[in-house]
């Protein structure tokens, strides 16, 4: 009897529930024009495409901030990364810590990217492959060009707006002292769009924007004499000329990237000396595919 009651009671409860809920009658087309463009605006703004002025996406700009909310800069002693984890989750991005801990590491990686914003201490990862230690045994703190990334942020130099509970207020973007996403480049896969800007060479870049201010009509050709090709951290060679400069005009294209080998002769016989690989190719991978 008790069941049956407690169901009674249920159900009752079910249909006061629906009498009180606004149905509002609709089509899918209608629903996926309103909540699908919602839907990928927050994708793209705050999860997967960068921003141009700092070349950051949403939870690199928050590990750096937190770091230099820390005082975890570069002529500082390095904090433990479930330290500096645990600060950006608990302020700034409240997502999953390991989603966190992996952007952290690959921004002390200088085989994934071409200036390394955090330097690491301890295991983070290798070329061949092998992940990184887990967070409670790396450590790390902010590279010293990071801090041109953050200099003269508490002089009201870039817009602020509140944290995810109202609480703290966060950077829309970094004071970024030069073009962070031509050197260390980006990609990233969103919601009807996606990414992928090779990294390029620094002093190259500064060159270029030089010149840049200098005659803002400049050329692409002409601006190809100060940036011939994209530089990768792994090095390689960059082929295609003319596919590059396509790419520079028009935003798409293709880069194609060779190992770079020489020829050495050890106890009499010749070896392949392999010195550099293609960016983002797995060197036991390669080896593997070559035996």
């Amino acid at each position: 009897m008790a069941d049956k009651k407690n169901k009674a009671i249920d159900i009752n409860n079910i249909k006061e529930i629906l009498s009180r809920t606004k149905i509002i009658p609709t089509t899918v087309k209608e629903e996926m024009g309103r909540s699908f463009i919602a839907y990928a605006m927050a994708v793209n703004v705050s999860r997967a495409i960068p921003d141009v002025r700092d070349g950051l996406k949403p939870v690199h700009r928050r590990i750096l901030y937190a770091m230099h909310d820390l005082n975890n800069t570069y002529d500082k002693p390095t904090k433990k990364c479930a330290r500096i984890v645990g600060e950006v989750l608990g302020k700034y991005h409240p997502h999953g810590d390991s989603s966190v801990y992996d952007a952290l590491v690959r921004l002390a990686q200088d085989f994934s990217i071409n200036v390394p914003l955090v330097h690491g201490q301890g295991n983070f990862g290798t070329i061949d492959g092998d992940p990184p230690a887990a967070q409670r045994y790396t450590e790390a703190k902010l590279s010293k060009i990071a801090s041109e990334m953050l200099r003269d942020i508490e002089k009201e130099t870039v817009d602020f707006y509140p944290n995810f509970d109202d609480t703290l207020m966060q950077p829309s973007v970094l004071p970024c002292y030069f073009p962070n996403l031509l050197v260390n480049g980006s990609e990233g896969i969103a919601v009807g769009m996606a990414t992928s800007i090779p990294p390029h060479n620094l002093r190259e870049v500064i060159n270029g924007a030089i010149a840049l201010i200098d005659d803002p009509d400049i050329t692409v050709d002409e601006l190809m004499e100060y940036i011939p090709a994209p530089d990768y951290p792994t090095g390689g060679l960059v082929l295609g000329r003319a596919a590059i400069r396509q790419a520079y005009r028009t935003g798409r294209g293709g880069v194609v990237i060779r190992s770079r080998a020489e020829i050495e002769e050890n106890n009499g016989k010749e070896e392949i000396v392999v010195t550099a690989i293609p960016y983002q190719v797995n060197k036991t991978n390669l080896i593997k595919s070559i035996v």
